[in-house]
């Protein structure tokens, strides 16, 4: 890389405002007020996230009577729900590569739970008049090096022998380039149907004034303390009240659970994007993407872009950092190492946007869990339920979730809940300094699978076996 080729695509961030630009919007609407005094209802949510809204908002389609409050710290979507890429999948599994390696048994069920949530997703949109930018328009998985290329090509043709192939395409490096140009594409896998391209921050706000409308107490800036038994229900005590309620449900994903034993089994990982300022009539021409689709590459330290509705470039992930200790900070939310990296990878990849100049940049906790996908659970003999661990990909299987952690407090067998996935936790990780050792020693061996054409070594072959490889 030439200094001064560097020196160009620092430049670029030079006016970058260190914030989510989703959040970054003057429609921002006001926070509820906070909750004082006390507070009784029928069902409490805690966390004003996706997955927090999601349940109070189908709480109420199931039953309108129900009393619902929802309670979160801060803002309603200020952390995970409005800082993501915008990618709304059908998958509930991290992708199909990894379901189909930890449920082949049950891999349809999946797919087909999952397509049917993203069309739940679609209507809810409309009925609810939810403005946030949803687009049905789908994703290619781009191959950048010849070996993703054949496995690309391999995966395809394992997917059409085993009859799960339908909407997904394989490109060549022409098809792939019609589509979207860039001179480091060779090949692609494109999901014509399986994903969404949306705002995150205004589906959060959207599904907050749908949950008020419905009727949920909502209260912002109240963080949940504690929880514990109260008599045949639960309680919860906030900073200026407390809430009793018959069930709780929590959506707290990547902060501390209020059920300490499943601390254990998530850890953050922050991601970091980019947003370009919006692209000229000529520079989107340059590129091509006339259908919009959202764009992963198939590294294991992989990319992800999108264009916006204004047609500004997001430009995300590579770099997966998880602090010491497994803490969530506000410090972390920024790391201009990281920003100088992408900026270099954007232009690498898009050289013919030689120029444009970045806008924003930001970054965010992510709530991992050993298998990539999120888990289940109950806890005070069922009047409590939690999910957690959707690993970057919760913008469409929170929604999921919300109805299994619904289904859970009403103790109903349904569908959901008889599923393996549902029924089983993943593997907790271990104590410092082994998670941090064994997440810095995984993260090199991803990186130096990619630099020596995908080969895994024995670490990452051993993590295979145990159902810890990542390979989504």
């Amino acid at each position: 890389m030439a200094p001064s080729a560097m020196t160009r695509w620092i430049t670029s961030l030079s006016e970058a405002q260190p914030v989510p630009y989703w959040l970054d919007d003057p429609g921002k609407p006001h926070p509820e007020p906070a909750l004082t005094g006390a507070e009784t209802c029928d069902l409490l949510v805690v966390g004003g996230g996706y997955s927090g809204l999601w349940t109070a908002l189908i709480a109420k389609e199931r039953d309108p009577q129900r009393e619902v409050v929802l309670l979160e710290g801060r803002e309603v979507g200020w952390a995970a729900s409005g800082r993501n890429g915008g990618f709304c999948a059908a998958s509930l599994t991290h992708g199909l590569a990894n379901g189909l390696t930890r449920w082949p048994d049950e891999i349809r069920k999946l797919e087909e739970l999952g397509a049917r949530n993203l069309d739940e997703i679609e209507a809810a949109v409309a009925r609810y008049s939810l403005d946030c930018d949803f687009e049905r328009s789908g994703e290619i998985d781009v191959a950048t090096e010849p070996h993703q290329a054949a496995e690309l090509r391999e995966w395809h043709e394992e997917l059409r022998e085993r009859g799960l192939a339908d909407g997904i395409e394989f490109l060549d490096a022409d098809a792939v380039r019609e589509q979207v140009d860039s001179p480091t594409f060779l090949a692609g896998l494109h999901d014509r149907r399986g994903v969404a391209m949306l705002h995150p921050a205004k589906l959060a706000w959207g599904l907050k004034r749908a949950c008020l409308r419905l009727g949920v107490r909502v209260y912002e800036h109240t963080p949940a303390l504690a929880l514990k038994a109260y008599g045949a229900g639960m309680a919860v005590r906030t900073p200026y009240g407390s809430v009793r309620a018959r069930k709780v449900a929590l959506a707290t994903n990547i902060f501390p659970n209020l059920v300490k034993r499943v601390r254990a089994y998530t850890v953050p990982v922050y991601d970091y994007a980019l947003m370009t300022e919006p692209l000229t009539a000529d520079q989107l021409a340059s590129v091509g993407w006339k259908n919009r689709q959202g764009l992963g590459d198939s590294a294991n330290q992989f990319h992800y872009f999108r264009l916006s509705a204004d047609n500004r470039v997001l430009w995300g992930g590579y770099d997966a950092i998880y602090p010491y200790g497994g803490r969530v900070r506000a410090e972390y939310d920024h790391r201009p190492e990281t920003y100088a990296k992408l900026a270099g990878h954007f232009f690498t990849c898009f050289p013919q946007l030689e120029g444009v100049r970045f806008t924003h940049a930001w970054g965010g906790a992510i709530d991992t869990c050993s298998r990539f996908s999120a888990f289940f659970g109950t806890a005070h003999h069922g009047k409590v339920a939690y999910a957690a661990g959707y690993t970057g990909l919760g913008v469409g299987a929170t929604r999921f979730g919300a109805d299994v952690m619904l289904d859970l407090l009403a103790g109903e067998r349904t569908e959901r809940t008889e599923l393996e996935m549902v029924r089983k936790k993943p593997l907790p990780f271990p104590p410092e300094p082994f998670a941090w050792t064994g997440i810095a020693l995984t993260k090199w061996s991803l990186a130096r699978a990619d630099a020596h054409g995908g080969r895994r070594n024995l670490w990452l072959k051993t993590m295979d076996k145990l159902g810890l490889g990542f390979d989504s």
